[in-house]
């Protein structure tokens, strides 16, 4: 385990490295929209409120446990730049995208997005005590709260016109249903997050409303694994089994509970977490690594995997560890690291493969995009890293 912790924190240090010399674009600001495998950015690529977002939050954390400078100088890039080209001045909210000079593109207002633009903000201000941050993420959370809680059936809709006019959904679903795990999952990690350092009455409210809403509805209380996407009313749309979204959920779920320090439903989760992750092992492969997705309705698997999924099983199967103490799960996030470094760390251009192939062998794709950031792999690390006292 001491090595399990030394070689995450190395890997840690590793993207954080990757990241602060390819991201930044030093000619128009901010960050490149895109950077293909060969580490040439691609000058007209489109930036995301993911991209930016998820770079901001990660040189935060940074900043926060390595106490370095140029971590909180590319934060505060971060920063800046969300607020002066992201920011919807007049309708309230977040663009959705803007174009490689910093101009709107796509604006319409989608819940996903603004989830990240707030868990972002949160951990700056904990980085930076910058109040205009904190004061930037409370503004988000009311703009969300009174635009997308849905007051008569729970929850959060999915997408809103540029001014909050209700949309169906087309960006993350592949059906235009109102409401997603997706989206709720990164609405209460962001919550969470801000709750940490503003624990107003109001967001708790949310927050525990949310957890009750997971434990209700968005997991399946028959096969302990998360539902994709529902209508307005709850019913669930399609019962595609994504083993990612349910360790991820399976360990973020408990992260809010030990925020909220309510004994009682703490109790709860922590059993409904447990149940997640055991039904989780389900996905994976003799080599330890967890398939993308299945779907009972064709009985297609898709064994690819992926970047994102092999960082959140290696966190997920460690915390089912931690609230057993069942050494199986330990030796599958070992196994999922050993995983990771034998297919996943790119040891030539840097950082990690999106996606491995089902013969192993590895997908030479962007290695920064609309949605290939830093997030889910530098967090894997850190929370290897903190959980190990080190």
């Amino acid at each position: 385990m001491e090595q399990f912790a030394r070689e995450n924190l190395a890997e840690w240090k590793r993207i954080l490295a990757y990241w602060e010399k390819y991201s930044p674009d030093y000619q128009r600001g901010g960050f490149h929209g895109q950077v293909n495998y060969d580490n040439q950015p691609v000058l007209d690529a489109p930036r995301s409120i993911i991209l930016v977002s998820r770079i901001l939050w990660t040189f935060s954390l940074a900043y926060r446990h390595f106490h370095r400078k140029r971590y909180l100088v590319l934060a505060d890039r971060a920063y800046h730049y969300l607020y002066n080209h992201f920011r919807d001045a007049k309708n309230g909210g977040m663009y959705w995208s803007v174009t490689a000079a910093g101009a709107p593109l796509e604006t319409r207002k989608q819940l996903y997005g603004h989830a990240f633009a707030i868990y972002g903000l949160s951990e700056y201000y904990a980085a930076s005590k910058f109040t205009p941050a904190l004061d930037f993420a409370q503004e988000l959370f009311k703009t969300v709260d009174k635009h997308g809680h849905d007051a008569d059936k729970g929850g959060y809709f999915e997408a809103f016109g540029p001014s909050w006019e209700l949309v169906d959904d087309l960006i993350l679903s592949k059906m235009p249903w109102n409401k997603s795990q997706n989206t709720h999952l990164h609405i209460i990690e962001a919550f969470t997050n801000l709750y940490r350092v503003w624990p107003d009455a109001t967001l708790r409210q949310r927050v525990v409303h949310l957890t009750d809403a997971f434990m209700e509805k968005l997991v399946s209380q028959k096969t302990y694994r998360l539902r994709l996407f529902f209508d307005q009313n709850w019913n669930p749309k399609d019962e595609t089994i994504s083993y990612g979204h349910d360790i991820e959920a399976s360990w973020l779920l408990w992260e809010t509970a030990e925020v909220l320090n309510d004994h009682e439903r703490s109790e709860k989760v922590k059993q409904l977490c447990i149940k997640m992750a055991e039904a989780a092992c389900t996905g994976l492969g003799a080599d330890g690594a967890l398939d993308y997705e299945f779907d009972p309705a064709t009985n297609h698997r898709n064994h690819e995997r992926s970047w994102w999924v092999l960082a959140e099983q290696m966190v997920g199967f460690y915390n089912a560890y931690q609230l057993t103490g069942e050494e199986h799960y330990k030796d599958k996030s070992l196994k999922s690291w050993e995983f990771i470094k034998k297919y996943v760390l790119d040891t030539q251009k840097g950082d990690w493969f999106g996606t491995v192939k089902p013969d192993l062998t590895p997908v030479r794709n962007a290695k920064i995009s609309f949605w290939k950031c830093p997030y889910h792999n530098s967090r894997a690390c850190y929370e290897i890293v903190r959980r190990l006292g080190k």
